[in-house]
Formats: C-alpha cells, sequence, structure tokens
C-alpha cells in the first residue's frame, strides 16, 4: 500500500462538514479533530488536502485497506496500550492478534495456560505468536493449582450441573482469567482480550472474573466486534496480513481438554438423534472394546480432598493424571447430554471425564459413612446451586465462597479409602473405610443390641404417622 502523506500544521482544517450522509459527516468530523500526526495512521493513497472525502472513504473501507502503526496513535477502533490475550495458537486466536493491533493501536502479549490440555497444543506456540504479530508469549503451568485449587473443592461439594455434567470447562476459565489478570498486572497491560464467540458460555466465565478481580480492565471481545463470521473469512484475512494460517486439519468437532476432561461439540453432534462416532473419543476406549479383565482402584480421601492411588500419595495433579489413564483404558466416564447454556439456547455435548468419575463416584460413596442424614440432604441442596454458579461463570462471587467455606467444615470428617471396581465403563464401589464412620455394627445388625430396642419403634412410628393417621380420621368422619 502506499504510504500516506501527512498533513503539514499549517494545512486549512474546515470548521464545517460538507453536505454528507449523517454518518459519513459524524466520520468527518471525528477525523478533522483528530491531531494532525494521527493522519499518519491512515492508509490514504493521496494527500489529505487535495481530496477531503477521500479520508471518509479510506475510513470506511475493510480493514484490509487501512494500516494502523502501534505505538504511533489509535486503531480504527479506539487507542489501548497493551493487551493480553488468550491465545491458543488456533486460526482464531492467531488471526485476532494483528486485529488488536489494527484496530486499537495496540502491544499484544498473548499468554498461554498449560491446564492439561496436552504437550502437543503447546509446541511452536512462541513462533506462532510472534509471526502473527505479538510482541511476546507467556505460558504459565496452573495444572497443579487448577485441580487443587478448582477441581477439588467443586469435587468435595459434589457440584454437578443439570445431573451430569462434572464441570471441566466451567472450573477451567476461571484459573485461566485469574491468571490473565495476573499477567496484564506484570506487564503493564491496560486490557485483556479472549476468542470466545458471542454464542457461549465461556465469554461470561472469562469476562466475570475480569471484573471481580480487576474492574479498570477494558475487555476486548472480537467475536462480537468484527465483521469475520466464519472459518473461511478468518484464513482470508490472515493471507492479507501475512499471517501463517495454521495447516493442521481442521477438526469437525469443536473441542476443550483440560486435566478433567476433553469436551466434543459441533458436526453430527448438532442432531440429539444422532449416536456419536466411535473414532470421536480421545481420552477413552470404547466400553466394548475395554478389558475383560476387572480392575480394582483404592482411592484415599482426607477431609472431601482424595490424596492418594492404591496407598501412593500423589500431588492434585499427578493423582488426576494416573485416574485419567486408569479410567481411559477401561472405558470410563463418557458423558452424552443436552444442556441449558447460560445465554438461553440448549447444547448438546459429549464429554470424557475418567479420573473425574473415578473421584466423585468415590468421594460420595465415603460421605455416606461419614455424614448423618440431614447434612447429607443440606449438602446436595447446596450442590446445585454451587454448580449453577460454577457453570455462570461466578468462582470468585462471596456466594461460592462462602458455601465453599460449609462444605470445607461439613467435610472435615469425611476422611478413609474408598475401592472402587471398573469394569467396561461402569464404576462399582466395593469397599469403604473410615476412622470417622457413622456406621455401627453392633447397632445395624439383626442380632439384638443393648443401645437399640425394637420395642422402641412403636411409639416411634405412632408419633411420625400421627399427622397421617388424623388426616385419614377427618376424612372418614371418626
Amino acid at each position: 500500500m502506499a504510504q500516506l502523506k501527512a498533513s503539514s500544521p499549517s494545512s486549512s482544517i474546515p470548521l464545517t462538514a460538507p453536505s454528507l450522509h449523517p454518518t459519513g459527516r459524524l466520520l468527518y468530523h471525528q477525523l478533522w479533530k483528530a491531531k494532525t500526526s494521527s493522519f499518519k495512521v491512515l492508509g490514504l493513497r493521496t494527500s489529505v488536502g487535495a481530496k477531503k472525502l477521500q479520508v471518509i472513504k479510506a475510513a470506511a473501507r475493510s480493514d484490509t485497506e487501512v494500516v494502523s502503526e502501534t505505538g504511533k496513535g489509535g486503531g480504527l477502533r479506539g487507542k489501548l496500550n497493551k493487551v493480553v490475550l488468550a491465545y491458543s495458537g488456533g486460526l482464531d486466536t492467531s488471526v485476532i492478534v494483528p486485529w488488536l493491533r489494527e484496530n486499537y493501536g495496540c502491544e499484544v502479549v498473548c499468554f498461554t495456560a498449560d491446564v492439561g490440555q496436552g504437550i502437543k497444543e503447546l509446541d511452536g506456540l512462541e513462533q506462532k505468536a510472534k509471526a502473527s504479530g505479538a510482541c511476546q508469549l507467556v505460558v504459565k503451568d496452573l495444572k497443579e493449582e487448577f485441580v487443587k485449587d478448582y477441581i477439588f473443592p467443586c469435587l468435595r461439594a459434589g457440584a454437578v450441573y443439570e445431573r451430569k455434567y462434572l464441570l471441566g470447562t466451567s472450573m477451567a476459565r476461571p484459573v485461566i482469567a485469574k491468571a490473565m489478570v495476573d499477567v496484564a498486572k506484570e506487564v503493564g497491560a491496560d486490557a485483556v482480550s479472549h476468542g470466545c464467540t458471542g454464542k457461549g458460555n465461556d465469554q461470561v466465565r472469562f469476562e466475570l472474573t475480569f471484573f471481580a478481580l480487576n474492574p479498570k480492565l477494558n475487555v476486548v471481545a472480537p467475536w462480537r466486534e468484527w465483521d469475520i463470521t466464519g472459518r473461511e473469512d478468518a484464513i482470508e484475512y490472515a493471507k492479507k496480513h501475512n499471517i501463517p494460517v495454521p495447516v493442521t486439519k481442521k477438526s469437525i468437532y469443536s473441542r476443550d481438554r483440560n486435566l478433567w476432561h476433553l469436551s466434543h461439540e459441533g458436526d453430527i453432534l448438532e442432531d440429539p438423534a444422532n449416536e456419536p462416532r466411535k473414532d470421536m473419543y480421545m481420552m477413552s476406549v470404547d466400553p466394548e472394546d475395554a478389558p475383560d479383565q476387572a480392575e480394582y482402584v483404592e482411592i484415599g480421601i482426607e477431609s472431601g480432598l482424595p490424596v492418594s492411588v492404591n496407598g501412593k500419595r500423589l500431588s492434585p495433579a499427578s493423582l488426576l493424571a494416573e485416574l485419567n489413564e486408569i479410567g481411559g483404558k477401561h472405558g470410563i466416564g463418557r458423558i452424552d447430554m443436552v444442556e441449558n447454556r447460560l445465554v438461553g439456547m440448549k447444547s448438546r455435548g459429549v464429554y470424557e471425564t475418567p479420573g473425574g468419575t473415578i473421584l466423585f463416584a468415590a468421594a460420595r460413596e465415603l460421605e455416606f459413612l461419614t455424614l448423618d442424614r440431614e447434612t447429607i440432604q443440606v449438602k446436595d441442596s447446596l450442590a446445585l446451586k454451587y454448580a449453577e454458579l460454577v457453570y455462570a461463570g461466578r468462582w470468585f462471587d462471596p456466594l461460592r465462597e462462602s458455601m465453599d467455606a460449609f462444605m470445607q467444615k461439613i467435610t472435615e470428617t469425611t476422611t478413609g479409602s474408598v475401592t472402587v471396581k471398573l469394569y467396561k465403563g461402569s464404576v462399582t464401589v466395593t469397599s469403604r473405610t473410615s476412622p470417622f464412620s457413622l456406621y455401627r455394627q453392633d447397632i445395624s445388625s439383626f442380632e439384638n443390641s443393648q443401645i437399640y430396642d425394637q420395642a422402641d419403634a412403636a411409639g416411634f412410628i405412632r408419633l411420625y404417622g400421627l399427622p397421617m393417621r388424623v388426616r385419614a380420621m377427618l376424612e372418614q368422619g371418626i
């Protein structure tokens, strides 16, 4: 593109706009009121003084015909200093880098969180980020923090969304967003950005975390602003800006993977009547192809949190990784569901959560030993709300934090071990023990007991059933 000839300080600046459409008149005034130096930003093909209407035409052109020089003025949509972008290295976020520079005249710091998505997704990221125009790439290993501070609290709370979903993506977004806020402070950024679409839940989860931790940060969500509508548009934009397009084969599914789970959406799954293809799954084998020999696994739990597998104490992330491997080979943890998204629509997703499914079964079973009836009922009722808060991105909401304090207190005595049997997709509890067990064999046994006198049951039943008896007497005129 031809270089601009900047307007000189002595150039005459008209005080009134020529006869134009209202939109053109507004744009005309915005451009003429700008500082003289800002004209260097616009990629005009002629001098500013020659044909003033060219200014309006140039500003109305597509993004590919206007060049923004980072640090020398605002972009097409405003001016930001430095933006931290949640970066994956895929097509969307690769395109967002130059789009941010062009539209906001800013430096872009790419941020990638390692939450257990796999080594392949992290390979070559720095080279990709720099090639897209980023000034730097920051990668942080958040696996232990993710499991310890986000997954385990949800496990302790028994949080399950809409009867099935174990909240894999919902738990990962706040830990990533929190790290982005930290990086923004470290690098002196005044904004953060993400590649979430305007139809999904993740945009809410990211932005509520930003609001809660640093409300001063600007938030840029390109999918709610730009004209790119799909993959082909993104590829065309990348080519025009000399951005290397990822050459990996595009998956027909939309996937999200972390140490807790792998989700699948899109393609044939968009029709709830279609059965998922066998080759879609990646973390678990088909239960039909799982070993014919069952495997027994012992989970050690302390105060509601898992600490060991088969007697071996492990860090939170290592423990989950080991159970993923064990559970995956037995086809454990496949869920196919239609869920209600936060934004109002229903969506169909298939989830693989092998290790998480084992842990949920073990933790829940141990509570049957250590918690009384009323406590279990209250805990289960709160777990529903807890799951809704996490799903909706309200991790840093005081309500969730207060509920978490309750869950921590109520599970103080949920300590012991649970043995599960894994066989062709099923998890069966075979043994549970706890030093704080409320189960007493001498009371529960059918043999005579000094503590429990069976004759006492008669009076209990008469009192417990009194309301029913009175109602029946009324109806029968007794």
